[in-house]
């Protein structure tokens, strides 16, 4: 098998937030950054940027074969996981999945969600735009996203200050699927 070099992939990726049901861009649009109406870059990140698809497959067996004779797929998780370079209120907003960060003259604030758990989170969309084959792009929309970490933020003197984040998708609907990816082709 010839590995051609082109196919490749190499580079950071960058996060965009908007609301749950958030309008996306077209599939034509993957190489244009989403619209600053509906979308807000998160800035930078440390340590990259990854896609997880888990899948949890369980066994079929009988008695009269040795070998599985089949399997089923029991769960399917997928997450969106890096770490926020920007240690802004409003990211931590996002990964605290919710909250609200206030500004006045000469400050800015943060108070956390402490509503009951029986209220329903307020889920978000997520767009990763990273890179494709060939040096063009690839865009994963997640549609209905929280915050599954715990958040923490250490102040050392020779680390940068960092919010972790793990992004899990969560059902949709029968007919919305829970993420999407589309490549750019040349």
């Amino acid at each position: 098998m010839a590995v051609t070099t082109t196919n490749l992939v190499q580079g950071p990726a960058t996060l965009y937030q908007g609301d749950f049901g958030a309008t996306e861009p077209a599939d034509t649009a993957v190489n244009t950054a989403p619209p600053a109406s509906s979308w807000t870059d998160l800035g930078g990140t440390q340590d990259g940027v990854k896609l997880v698809i888990d899948q949890t497959y369980v066994e079929l067996e009988v008695d009269q074969i040795t070998l599985r004779v089949g399997s089923r797929r029991t769960k399917q998780d997928f997450t969106i996981e890096t770490s926020l370079a920007e240690a802004t209120l409003e990211n931590l907003a996002i990964v605290l999945n919710g909250g609200t960060a206030a500004s006045g003259a000469g400050f800015k604030s943060f108070d956390p969600d402490v509503s009951s758990s029986a209220n329903q989170p307020d889920y978000f969309a997520i767009i990763l735009d990273g890179l494709a084959p060939e040096q063009l792009t690839r865009r994963v929309i997640g549609r209905r996203m929280l915050n599954i970490d715990s958040v923490e933020q250490a102040y050392t003197k020779d680390k940068m200050t960092l919010i972790p984040a793990k992004f899990a998708g969560h059902y949709v609907s029968e007919g919305i699927k829970p993420f999407h990816i589309v490549d750019e082709v040349s």
